[in-house]
């Protein structure tokens, strides 16, 4: 039973099309409880069980968020790199949205070694060090920090490992969740019909495919976490 009122309607859901799954020959059999039917030859996903589970997943973060917790918000598609910046922007979270680093999180002393190095050049560019350098030892710093800000920019204030990462499609980003589950770090994560819902503390069953389905689930977990972080503030 969720504590709070989400306003999660079976509707919206279906005009977005979170109900559309992969091609019935591409399925994972242990989908078989979240899924509802056969159509067209594709499967079919139980709303009313995704609403649950997004009712779960903004009760989790909405909790976490009100105690001060750090969120990662992970997708590196492209359908889904966009949406993943604008969620993770608008609630003020880290955010992984171009490539996933293996050991970005298990190794992370080697992440903060990188971290530091990326700002220390980001301060030094801003105060025009960098611009007193030969051209060729500038050119060199500027296509290294280009690369830095492409894979580290959305986690470039991370000064820890997160308390809850969310990840957007499962299968893309299985290396993510692997080092989450052994740093044993609380998931949420969008799966499709071709996913495992064992995996995560919390899997919400949805299209993975579909910029609009994205979005949605996104602005869902994204309204929860501003609502913790008010009542977080309020009450501090």
């Amino acid at each position: 039973m969720t504590r709070r009122y989400w306003d999660i309607r079976l509707e919206e859901m279906m005009k977005v099309g979170l109900h559309l799954g992969h091609d019935t020959r591409k399925w994972n059999p242990r989908m078989a409880p979240y899924i509802s039917a056969k159509r067209k030859g594709i499967h079919i996903t139980n709303l009313t069980r995704t609403a649950r589970f997004l009712s779960e997943a903004c009760d989790l973060v909405f909790y976490a968020s009100s105690r001060g917790k750090n969120f990662l918000i992970v997708g590196t598609k492209k359908k889904a790199a966009g949406s993943v910046a604008s969620a993770a922007i608008r609630a003020r979270c880290h955010y992984v949205n171009k490539k996933w680093l293996g050991g970005m999180l298990t190794n992370w002393s080697t992440t903060e070694m990188r971290l530091h190095k990326f700002r220390d050049l980001r301060a030094e560019q801003k105060m025009g060090k960098l611009s007193r350098l030969p051209k060729r030892d500038v050119s060199m710093l500027n296509r290294k920090l280009s690369t830095l800000q492409k894979y580290l920019g959305g986690i470039k204030y991370m000064t820890g490992l997160p308390d809850i990462v969310i990840i957007v499609d499962q299968q893309a980003e299985y290396k993510a969740l692997r080092e989450c589950v052994i740093l044993k770090i609380p998931t949420i994560c969008l799966i499709d019909t071709n996913c495992d819902p064992d995996l995560a503390d919390i899997s919400i069953p949805a299209n993975d495919d579909a910029v609009a389905s994205i979005r949605f689930i996104l602005k869902k977990l994204v309204f929860a976490i501003c609502e913790g972080r008010s009542s977080y503030i309020i009450n501090r």
